[in-house]
């Protein structure tokens, strides 16, 4: 095997890269500008989300005191910190600079996002009684000089750090007072002041406070005060004790209770801050060495211009998409029926998700459906899904679901929604030791005159319809009774795992997903072997397996053509001659995030196709519980391949990955007319409906 110097990128930094591309989508003109703003709150607030996991474990190798050279492909641990924290102080800065060009051009079309310095007479009224009356009484405003121990920040809360130059009798000697002020999270980060004429005006809720400083250190005669941003980040794996005397909710319950003590991992600080203000800070939070220090702009947790206002100027945002019904597979009638005699794909958020909540609202009502199983993983914050199944539970109905505690970041709405559903009656699993439960299916079992016949679904995304307005992903509801015989065998596994399953039709995580894609890949190779057609396309998330890019680099060698889709962590770098030159692949990042997960293999000219809950990583192949499934109806597998392709011609939203690195738009070529796939993708589901 061809070995080179950069046979495979490292996973943090091919994370770190992608992250890159969705600041691209705040620097691209084509992107409305309200909209762009919003992407710089998706990259903030993605960048929290990898200094908590991602950058939290290379951190507690080098506690440790380990290299980290063999979970990190050879990478020391220290040097990776150090080249984290490179690339993100360069990113923060780019990040920056594309705000203040946002903010210009936001000006030009008569939106201000002014300081305190800027407010004029008739703003300053209003901020005043705004202040008093909304958000004086919610400031947490703590004295720091006196105090023994520094407070417990909380993680990626944002605080002013403030500092009060303090006047004496004779006026020759100056004090200085420190204090933090936390920003308070349940008011708006942006405050709507009154419009003027036809000019619109906000202010952060960081600024307003600013301008009323005066009002809260009306204890102390002071001469001046600044203010400037801090946050810190802290470490959010999970560490699950192993006190046999709780049950597992309340093992994750704590966890999660820890990490508001857990280490902190970055410090961020507005690099105008006073250097005597920076050093106390530092001193009284004993900051280490390997914390990343980030000195960045004005404003930190810009997370939240996720939900900047839209202004009712939705000139500056993108139309919102009407979801697409499903060619034949009408809401007005039975589901159920219209399933049992075909199987149907909605692609979210070009279908409407309505599917799969009227699929469980018709379950729930049916008089001959006896069971509904279902597995969740995240659920939405006020969720229809969790309504339908207590509705199946009034009805008589045995419901059984697999909630996984551990979803990164939506532990407490799970254990929220596990009380809740188990209050009604719901029976619930709380998945298997050692692995966490990633699938997507659902199961129905039905009593008809020939006896049980099962209905179901499975998807490549969470039962989510929050997301499912603004990530792409397949459902395939089917009544193929084979497929759901091997659903039915997963959630037996739920209840009994020591005992491994075989299936004809699924490809299940942990036993089998590597194993199957392995010996798919293995036939490719050898039809290119024979002298045959041989190619593999694949769309998903992310490709950090290295086991799987050292099977696509053998592909590649035995000249299998391999086109690869992949929007985040891509660890295989494309086109190296004698490695991968047979290999090409794109990231696509855009209005919707790119979330299926899609396998096709040539076969020979009879293509297998699946869909499947599974990255190739190495979490989802060895560490999950996860299923892909089979597509056997011609319309749905002509389907997946056409919408394949379109996402693959993309030359407008397409990135080539590369050994640079760069994340290079695909250029169009000369007389090649612009394609931007999302769009295409809406345009190609319009037209079945009208053919």
């Amino acid at each position: 095997m061809i070995k080179t110097k950069n046979e495979y990128i490292n996973r943090e930094i091919s994370w770190l890269h992608f992250n890159a591309r969705v600041l691209q989508e705040s620097k691209d003109p084509r992107v409305p500008l309200i909209d762009r703003l919003r992407f710089l709150g998706i990259f903030s607030n993605n960048l929290d989300e990898f200094f908590k996991v991602r950058y939290a474990t290379v951190k507690r190798i080098v506690d440790a005191g380990k290299t980290g050279k063999s979970v990190l492909g050879g990478e020391r641990a220290k040097d990776l910190l150090e080249e984290i924290t490179k690339i993100v102080i360069n990113q923060q800065t780019r990040s920056l600079e594309i705000f203040k060009q946002i903010d210009k051009e936001l000006r030009e079309k008569n939106i201000f996002i002014i300081r305190e310095t800027e407010v004029n007479e008739s703003q300053a009224e209003f901020i005043r009684d705004y202040f008093f009356k909304k958000v004086n009484q919610e400031l947490m405003t703590i004295i720091l000089n006196d105090l023994t121990e520094f407070p417990l920040l909380k993680d990626t809360a944002a605080y002013l750090a403030v500092k009060v130059v303090m006047k004496n009798g004779t006026a020759r000697k100056k004090h200085n007072r420190y204090a933090l002020i936390e920003i308070p999270k349940g008011i708006d980060r942006f405050v709507v002041l009154p419009k003027e004429g036809d000019k619109d005006y906000v202010i952060m809720l960081d600024d307003l406070i600013r301008f009323c400083l005066d009002s809260v250190f009306t204890m102390f005669d002071f001469e001046s005060i600044s203010a400037h941003m801090i946050k810190i980040t802290r470490d959010a794996e999970l560490d699950i004790d192993n006190d046999l005397s709780k049950s597992f909710i309340e093992k994750i319950s704590s966890s999660v209770e820890h990490r508001k003590i857990s280490d902190p991992v970055r410090f961020v600080y507005d690099k105008s801050i006073d250097k005597d203000t920076l050093q106390f800070l530092k001193e009284k939070m004993d900051i280490m060495g390997t914390d990343s220090v980030i000195p960045g702009g004005r404003y930190h947790n810009r997370r939240d211009y996720m939900g900047f206002p839209s202004l009712g100027r939705h000139d500056l945002m993108y139309d919102k998409i009407e979801p697409l019904p499903v060619k034949g597979l009408s809401m007005k009638g039975s589901l159920l029926d219209m399933i049992a005699h075909k199987d149907y794909v909605i692609y979210a958020p070009y279908h409407t998700f309505s599917y799969v909540t009227k699929f469980l609202r018709e379950a729930a009502l049916d008089p001959k459906v006896r069971r509904i199983q279902i597995t969740i993983y995240r659920l939405a914050s006020d969720s229809q899904i969790a309504s339908a199944l207590v509705n199946a539970v009034k009805n008589g109905k045995q419901v059984t679901v697999q909630i996984e505690l551990q979803a990164r970041f939506d532990e407490q709405n799970n254990i929220e929604y596990a009380n809740y559903l188990q209050d009604e009656g719901v029976n619930l699993i709380f998945g298997v030791p050692g692995l966490k439960v990633h699938s997507k299916i659902c199961l129905v079992e039905r009593e008809e005159e020939e006896g049980i016949k099962r209905y179901g679904f499975i998807s490549t995304g969470n039962f989510n319809e929050s997301t499912a307005k603004i990530y792409t992903d397949y459902t395939l509801f089917t009544a193929h009774q084979g497929i759901l015989k091997d659903m039915s065998k997963v959630f037996g596994f739920f209840e009994t795992n020591y005992k491994i399953n075989k299936y004809k039709h699924l490809i299940v995580s942990p036993h089998y997903t590597k194993s199957t894609f392995t010996k798919l890949i293995d036939k490719e190779i050898a039809l290119a072997k024979a002298g045959k057609e041989a190619y593999i396309k694949i769309k998903m998330n992310s490709l950090t397996s290295y086991k799987m890019v050292d099977k696509l680099y053998e592909a590649s060698r035995a000249g299998v053509k391999i086109k690869m889709i992949v929007r985040g962590i891509c660890c295989l770098i494309p086109g190296v001659e004698g490695m991968s030159e047979n290999i090409e692949a794109i990231s696509i990042v855009d209005k919707f995030l790119e979330h299926p997960r899609l396998f096709i293999f040539g076969n020979d000219g009879d293509p297998k196709i699946y869909i499947s809950s599974a990255d190739w990583m190495t979490r989802n192949l060895d560490f999950r519980v996860e299923v892909g499934c089979p597509i056997y109806d011609p319309d749905i597998r002509q389907e997946l391949l056409d919408t394949f392709e379109i996402s693959w011609k993309d030359n407008s939203k397409a990135r080539i990955f590369s050994e640079k690195q760069d994340n290079a738009y695909r250029k169009k070529l000369k007389g090649q007319p612009e394609l931007r796939s999302q769009f295409e993708m809406y345009d190609y589901y319009k037209k079945k409906l009208e053919n």
